[in-house]
């Protein structure tokens, strides 16, 4: 079921009702909030809510017998055990065909002929979001950050609709405590949600989708057919374009969520006015640098050890979260880039802290050049992470350095939503917060008027059709 559609629409308004009727009844509102969860779930194929299910019941029995066993190793091994069950899953639903296919690959090379099985395994949609979801809720009861929770409340968490499966990455110690207690509809920023949901739906209707059909998809689709300044407005467009779709998502996912009476952390923070790849990391999909850093940076070492040591740990975080993102090596090479731009900034601020200047130049050209070079980094990137093959990325590196020629698909309108896709980010947070607050002041009929505008504008504006948001497959 997809956010921008009448499907939802109808089904958030029976939801909307239902949260707020049985507020005051605690163990109805979570069985009601669970099977609306499930039925959402189940609007892809009802055959993967028996994986949601088992997700579910392997993080309940998993924070059980790390809480409950006695001694260090003993916990430390149980919790090795229910994190593999969680990860195996995970594993053969998202990478077993990419795994079979390369190592039956390596096989035949040496003579062996194909030993290994290569089967059609259905992707099912969002299976990385609440999988990484019940591993920190494991790993969290095993570090005592916190008790094991009831079974309800905990398949109320993994599986509460707005989040499931796009995001954002709600840790258990964020939403379980919102799950256990009444919600009071005198202190729901209602203004502000929708703002939130309009915001996304222009970001995904009008911005996202309008450059995708326009320039990204027909560039990256058959990139022997264009000129070098069409490939590079697609490579900005793409930029934009997964900014739009992802973050669009997070805003709509976040609204719907307060108006539920329930606060998601915030996912994205400018991303494109980051002066370094760390910078980028930090604004960029934050829950999930968060969890990556937490669950995976940490565990590893992080920040101790020699320089090495540490280049390693980013490699393996930044490659392993490319990988996350799908199971392709494009996705890996989009991960090792990040890596080694991160490792590389990393030796870059140690010698000017070892000569007692500051982490990074300031000033007014040398922070733009930050910001630019950054930018073009983070670009250089989504080549391998939107280009379908090795061959595609390759292709479009070459014509984008050779094909001079003319370049119809840069048309007035693509340069201008690309230019504020971009220019949006520097709007100073203040300036939206006011802006905000004085929506929120207008009277309830001036704000539906305002809406009513705003979504016929949408809807006006945007192509035909409601494709998924990109992070859907991931």
């Amino acid at each position: 079921m997809l956010f921008p559609t009448t499907d939802f629409a109808i089904f958030f308004a029976v939801v909307f009702t239902a949260n707020w009727l049985l507020n005051p009844y605690p163990r109805l509102w979570k069985l009601a909030m669970l099977v609306a969860s499930y039925v959402f779930y189940s609007w892809w194929d009802w055959r993967f809510v028996f994986l949601l299910g088992a997700v579910t019941v392997l993080a309940h029995l998993g924070g059980v017998a790390v809480h409950r066993t006695v001694g260090e190793r003993a916990r430390r091994g149980a919790l090795v055990v229910f994190l593999a069950g969680l990860l195996g899953l995970l594993g053969w639903f998202k990478y077993y065909g990419f795994a079979a296919v390369n190592l039956d690959n390596f096989f035949h090379h040496l003579g062996l002929g194909h030993p290994v099985p290569l089967r059609q395994v259905t992707l099912p949609v969002g299976i990385s979001f609440f999988t990484f979801m019940a591993v920190s809720y494991v790993v969290d009861v095993y570090r005592r950050q916190l008790e094991p929770a009831r079974p309800v409340d905990l398949a109320v968490y993994l599986s509460f609709f707005p989040h499931l499966v796009a995001g954002p990455i709600v840790r258990g110690g964020e939403l379980l405590p919102q799950i256990r207690r009444r919600r009071d509809p005198a202190t729901i920023d209602v203004s502000r949600a929708v703002w939130l949901v309009a915001a996304g739906l222009f970001k995904k209707m009008v911005i996202s989708s309008y450059l995708a059909q326009n320039i990204v998809d027909p560039v990256f689709g058959q990139p022997h057919r264009h000129s070098a300044l069409e490939i590079l407005f697609a490579v900005y467009g793409y930029a934009v374009q997964i900014y739009a779709d992802f973050s669009g998502y997070t805003d709509i996912a976040i609204g719907v969520a307060l108006l539920l009476g329930f606060r998601f952390p915030a996912n994205f923070d400018a991303p494109y006015t980051a002066r370094s790849l760390q910078d980028f990391w930090r604004r960029w999909h934050m829950t999930l640098s968060r969890w990556l850093r937490d669950y995976l940076y940490i565990p590893l070492g992080g920040n101790h050890g020699t320089e090495p040591v540490v280049a390693r740990n980013i490699m393996l975080t930044m490659v392993l979260g490319g990988l996350w993102h799908g199971a392709a090596w494009t996705f890996v090479a989009w991960g090792a880039l990040h890596g080694v731009g991160q490792v590389v900034g990393r030796w870059r601020r140690n010698r000017r802290a070892a000569r007692g200047l500051e982490l990074l130049p300031s000033g007014r050209l040398r922070v733009l050049g930050q910001r630019l070079a950054t930018f073009h980094l983070v670009c250089l990137a989504w080549v391998f992470f939107r280009a379908d093959s090795f061959s595609t990325a390759a292709t479009l590196l070459w014509r984008l350095c050779t094909a001079w020629g003319a370049a119809p698909l840069v048309t007035p309108v693509v340069v201008l939503a690309i230019v504020f896709g971009i220019a949006t980010q520097y709007v100073p947070a203040d300036v939206v917060v006011r802006v905000q607050a004085a929506f929120a002041r207008q009277r309830l009929v001036f704000q539906g008027v305002i809406l009513g505008v705003a979504l016929l504008g949408i809807t006006t504006m945007s192509p035909p059709g409601v494709q998924p948001f990109i992070y859907y497959r991931f």
